[in-house]
């Protein structure tokens, strides 16, 4: 496909995908700022992609995206409560008994679940779709519990992301996700900076004098 190719067929994308589109932008960029309307944002995203989705045969990712709004919901609650408890919502750092964990749970996910789809479906890129699934719950989980290694799970996904929906002919989706992928390098060093500082902050919290 030429670079012309792609804009004619990116300016034919429907209101639905560009909406969907938006709402996805807006709410990584909330999330970044660990903003607790990044949830309601992404409930429109994901609950729009459901529909787009089932329309191309990704089938792992109606089912994910199913899934993504019982978790924009929870993930809405959980930052709620543990910002009325702390006044911000603090970060996560990252253990590496935990990450090699989270990873081996989504690389053997992905195996597993695209073997079943390409057994039982006929789902478009089974692999890579189950991959798309299985990682993107697994960082969707971790970014709800505020950890930092998430931003590392996204932008694996992403990676994969940008050619599967490009393949699949969802232009403004794969352009989108290759949006995603800068928007979560962006995430990760905002999040490592917040982490720093909640490091340095704890030593001074520590040594200030208890009110009589």
């Amino acid at each position: 496909m030429t670079l012309t190719d792609f804009l004619q067929a990116l300016l034919g994308t429907r209101v639905i995908e560009i909406v969907a589109s938006l709402s996805g932008l807006a709410c990584v960029a909330l999330l970044i700022r660990r903003s607790l309307w990044s949830w309601p944002v992404g409930l429109v995203q994901v609950a729009l992609y459901m529909l787009i989705f089932f329309e191309v045969k990704l089938y792992s990712d109606v089912l994910l995206h199913g899934i993504y709004v019982v978790m924009q919901l929870y993930g809405w609650w959980y930052w709620w409560s543990g910002k009325a408890m702390v006044k911000t919502v603090r970060v996560e750092g990252i253990r590496y008994p935990d990450l090699a964990l989270w990873a081996g749970v989504a690389l053997l996910g992905a195996a597993f679940w695209g073997w079943g789809m390409s057994l039982f479906t006929d789902a478009n890129m089974p692999y890579a779709d189950a991959f798309i699934l299985v990682t993107s719950l697994v960082a969707q989980w971790l970014i709800v519990r505020r950890q930092l290694m998430s931003w590392g799970f996204w932008i694996a996904v992403d990676l994969v992301a940008i050619g599967v929906y490009l393949q699949a002919g969802l232009f403004a989706t794969s352009l989108l996700y290759g949006v995603f992928l800068l928007m979560s390098m962006g995430g990760f060093l905002a999040w490592r900076r917040q982490l720093r500082l909640q490091t340095q902050a704890a030593p001074a919290a520590s040594a200030q004098p208890a009110c009589a």
